[in-house]
């Protein structure tokens, strides 16, 4: 359940950022193509939509992802896309086979490099008068 939160929450940060952030949308110049992210067993997935520098998802598998991200489950996914080293979990689940790749492997770096566009915005404490 988290990792179908996790992809539906991602598929709508991507949109907005295709919508507001112009370093976002420079990513996404001359990139029209669909990439999936989904459990290999096939039970979560969600396919992801670029077009005309915009980002849109739905869920369910891709018939023709230029990419796709397989994950041996939802939980090893969840927790392979919000550890706090991405590149290294990464990296970890391709050479133990808990994360496979189908397609252009150059795309997902493409995809792990938008990310970083995504994280939230910290706002800056306030320190308390003593």
């Amino acid at each position: 359940m988290k990792f179908r939160f996790l992809l539906w929450m991602l598929g709508r940060l991507m949109s907005k950022a295709s919508r507001d952030n112009p370093a976002f949308q420079q990513q996404l110049v001359d990139r029209d193509m669909v990439f999936q992210l989904h459990t290999l067993d096939g039970k979560i997935a969600r396919h992801f939509i670029v077009k005309d520098q915009r980002i849109s998802s739905k869920r369910g598998p891709a018939l023709k992802p230029a990419f796709a991200l397989g994950f041996k489950d939802g939980a090893y996914g969840f927790a392979t896309m919000s550890a706090k080293n991405k590149q290294l979990a990464f990296m970890q689940g391709i050479q133990n086979k808990d994360i496979q790749i189908q397609g252009n492997p150059a795309l997902v770096l493409w995809f792990q490099g938008l990310t970083k566009y995504l994280v939230a915005k910290k706002k800056p404490t306030e320190k308390k008068a003593a």
